[in-house]
């Protein structure tokens, strides 16, 4: 007995209830703890107007500094558990607004071309790409050890391709593929869907990731 589809079947259930509660979670953090934090950091500016004494006005600037970073760093969460722009504008929109903020958090430029017109996808295989660009661009954050990344769309007739590059330190793809269990779930979640996750990489040379996605 062929187990194969059951076994697709389960996982792909077990992610997408996954994700409706990645969804949630992100709903609640710019909507709730984001919003609130904002309200705080607005309060907190009336206040520092009002300080005179030197000392208390730099504390209260520095309090002000860290609200600011941490209202940066929910809206970077909240974007990495459910880009709120990916059912309304599309995987592009949704990738542009979600590098905006990888920029400013990780100091890392990203280059972003796309060529040929962009096609309507499902929202079962929007998410699972953007979870792929984004584990990669994560990786590249943690472990390449640069300041440039390029990702780039090609939308074909029968065929999504998306590649992305670093020219980073890069690594031994099979030792890595064993290790960082996010590399493993890249090529599973495209599997899932139909598609492919090609990773290729040489050490001091850097890594290029290439996704590819049938269009029906």
């Amino acid at each position: 007995m062929n187990t194969q589809p059951l076994k697709k079947n389960i996982s792909s259930y077990i992610i997408q209830t996954h994700e409706e509660e990645i969804k949630r979670i992100a709903m609640e953090l710019h909507e709730g703890v984001g919003q609130s934090l904002y309200s705080i950091f607005t309060g907190m500016q009336l206040i520092e107007k009002t300080i005179e004494q030197p000392a208390m006005k730099s504390y209260a600037g520095d309090m002000n500094q860290l609200l600011e970073k941490t209202i940066q760093e929910i809206r970077l969460l909240a974007v990495e558990l459910h880009p709120p722009t990916l059912t309304t504008l599309g995987l592009v929109s949704a990738m542009k607004s979600y590098i905006n903020l990888y920029t400013s958090t990780y100091g890392i430029e990203v280059e972003v071309e796309n060529l040929g017109a962009e096609s309507q996808i499902s929202d079962r295989d929007s998410i699972t790409l953007f979870r792929v660009c984004q584990e990669a661009l994560v990786n590249i954050a943690r472990y390449a050890d640069t300041t440039k990344a390029s990702i780039i769309f090609k939308w074909k007739k029968s065929r999504l391709l998306i590649m992305i590059k670093d020219s980073g330190k890069g690594f031994e793809v099979e030792t890595a593929m064993n290790k960082l269990s996010g590399l493993a779930a890249m090529s599973e979640r495209m599997h899932l869907i139909g598609g492919k996750c090609i990773i290729y990489s040489k050490l001091d040379e850097g890594t290029s990731i290439e996704i590819s996605l049938p269009l029906y």
